[in-house]
């Protein structure tokens, strides 16, 4: 399923390592009473640090940054919402441009229903109090279903600056309606609009490259399809990617991760599909038009849960052990998992310490705060210990010589770097030793004098507790080395060839087939030595030459 001079660098593959393991996670809670079923967590980036926590029963309370409540609510919404269940006042997101315009946007089902997304503006002489008779209705999406259920429930701006959120299929269970499906209704989508117009009903456009703007059949707000109620979900505030946690039907939860591209016109399967497993295929199309989620989980409280509640990829600084991560739980179970936001590697904390949290927020740092129903703000935190970080591993050539480079943070009793060479990729040898400073960053650099104009590098990463990790492998070619040429083909005998080693040494030949299977092996070759190979098929091969220093490749066409 879809589901530097006359110098040359060249790099084949670099892994920047982490020497850790997945980050614990745990929820050290900062606020304990006040607080009556919060259901969303956010920040203005207006840089005071300001919390705003969204109550399901139409207030909004505001926190300092030392989570102390700011008298008074923010915002409340007395008439034509509904509340109970999975119905209420949702999510709140703030203008890009809030610090000078003043504008926010709530998410509330109405009484009949449907979906409201409304706009407000803070007093003018008091940034910690909304004004409610700016209160104006941007969009309603109204439900054709008898169902409180699957309604969504977040917004977000995107790095685009348009205003994104995501509707659930609307129904009470399947999507007997198949809406999720359907271009002719918002329900089981996602929608991304264009808010900027404050003066003129309806106040928002659809942005020219939305990805069905020129369709007559598939409403122009639609970003993607498939969805069946993706409660939580967020961008990483680095990438641009958006995760997608999607509440599942009867036997799996679901995360779907994708590419600001990648998820313009994306279709995330339902009802066609219930995270990997098939759910009802009639009228769908092949597997390979829908995307596969990342990882999903099944319906059961060891392993799994039964609703999950998306989160972020942390981007903060305070843990840096939880850097590049998304975490997420259960609401039910809750479990928790830590997901490696480049590999997708995932990692279970079962039996989460916090039942019932309904979202996640990011605040303008980066740092993550989650909120449970129960009324209870957490700082989402790690006892993880990040003892070392490889930010930087490069090099650049120069003439005669390779400049390796690399930085650290966290260094935490480490003995030593070892820089590594090889002439294959394969056996390496100590090129030098640099000591550790143990410091909170530090910069390292090493010269290696060469005498290849390709070779491969590796660091090796030497602990005071005898521990060794490695780096990716870094491959530097460097064309002020002339390549020395060691295998000849034999005048006038493409079947014979002769080895050019340099003198008073002794070489390995070997032959190679080029799916790698090992033809000939023969030692202590000497310079001008013959090599027949008049029982070798007619083709292309590779011959191998090992020498004390090195060990180099060369093709051979026997005609």
């Amino acid at each position: 399923m879809l589901r530097h001079l006359l110098l040359s660098c060249v790099f084949l593959f670099v892994s920047i390592l982490s020497s850790n393991s997945q980050p614990v996670i745990t929820f050290d809670p900062v606020v304990s009473s006040g607080l009556t079923a919060p259901v969303d967590v956010v920040t203005a980036n207006d840089g005071t640090a300001r919390v705003f926590i969204v109550e399901q029963g139409g207030t909004i309370k505001l926190y300092a940054s030392n989570y102390t409540l700011i008298n008074g609510n923010f915002l409340t919404i007395n008439t034509g919402i509904s509340t109970g269940g999975e119905r209420g006042l949702l999510s709140l997101a703030f203008d890009p441009n809030y610090a000078t315009n003043r504008y926010f946007f709530v998410y509330y089902t109405n009484t009949a229903g449907g979906i409201n997304i409304d706009r407000f503006q803070t007093m003018l002489a008091n940034p910690d109090q909304a004004d409610a008779s700016t209160q104006t209705n941007i969009m309603t999406i109204d439900k054709t279903v008898a169902s409180s259920t699957h309604n969504g429930g977040k917004l977000n701006f995107g790095p685009d600056g348009n205003l994104y959120f995501g509707l659930g299929d609307g129904s009470s269970g399947g999507d007997p309606s198949n809406f999720a499906q359907r271009g002719d209704s918002l329900w089981g989508k996602m929608v991304r609009i264009n808010v900027n117009n404050f003066t003129t009903p309806p106040y928002y456009t659809v942005p020219a490259d939305n990805p069905f703007v020129s369709s007559s059949t598939i409403m122009h707000e639609i970003f993607s399809f498939g969805l069946r109620n993706p409660w939580r979900w967020s961008f990483d505030k680095l990438t641009g990617y958006t995760w997608i946690a999607d509440v599942g039907q009867s036997t799996r939860e679901e995360i779907n991760v994708l590419s600001p591209a990648a998820a313009n016109g994306a279709n995330y399967g339902w009802r066609c599909y219930e995270g990997t497993f098939a759910y009802n295929i009639t009228g769908c199309l092949s597997a390979s038009n829908y995307i596969t989620p990342v990882f999903d989980y099944p319906h059961n409280s060891a392993t799994g849960g039964f609703s999950v509640t998306g989160g972020y990829v942390y981007r903060g600084s305070v843990y840096p052990a939880m850097y590049g991560y998304y975490i997420c739980t259960d609401y039910l179970s809750g479990n928790v998992w830590v997901i490696n936001a480049v590999t997708h590697t995932t990692t279970l904390q079962a039996g989460g310490p916090v039942l019932k949290i309904t979202s996640f927020g990011e605040l303008e740092n980066g740092e993550l705060m989650a909120v449970s129903l129960n009324g209870t703000l957490y700082r989402v935190t790690t006892a993880s210990v990040l003892t070392l970080h490889l930010l930087q591993w490069d090099g650049n050539p120069y003439t005669n010589y390779n400049q390796l480079n690399w930085q650290t943070t966290n260094e935490v009793n480490v003995k030593q770097f070892e820089v590594e060479y090889s002439t294959d990729g394969i056996i390496f040898t100590t090129a030098g030793i640099i000591p550790a400073k143990n410091e909170a960053r530090s910069a390292y650099s090493f010269r290696h004098t060469i005498q290849n104009n390709l070779l491969y590098y590796r660091l090796k990463m030497v602990h005071g507790n005898g521990k060794i990790d490695y780096s990716g492998i870094l491959a530097l070619k460097n064309k002020s080395i002339k390549k020395e040429q060691f295998i000849y083909s034999y005048p006038g005998n493409s079947r014979l060839v002769w080895l050019n080693i340099p003198a008073n040494q002794k070489a390995t030949f070997q032959l190679f087939s080029l799916n790698g299977q090992n033809l000939l092996n023969v030692k202590n070759y000497l310079n001008n030595a013959i090599i027949d190979l008049q029982k070798v098929p007619a083709g292309l091969y590779i011959g191998k030459i090992i020498l004390a220093d090195r060990t180099v490749s060369e093709k051979i066409l026997v005609k």
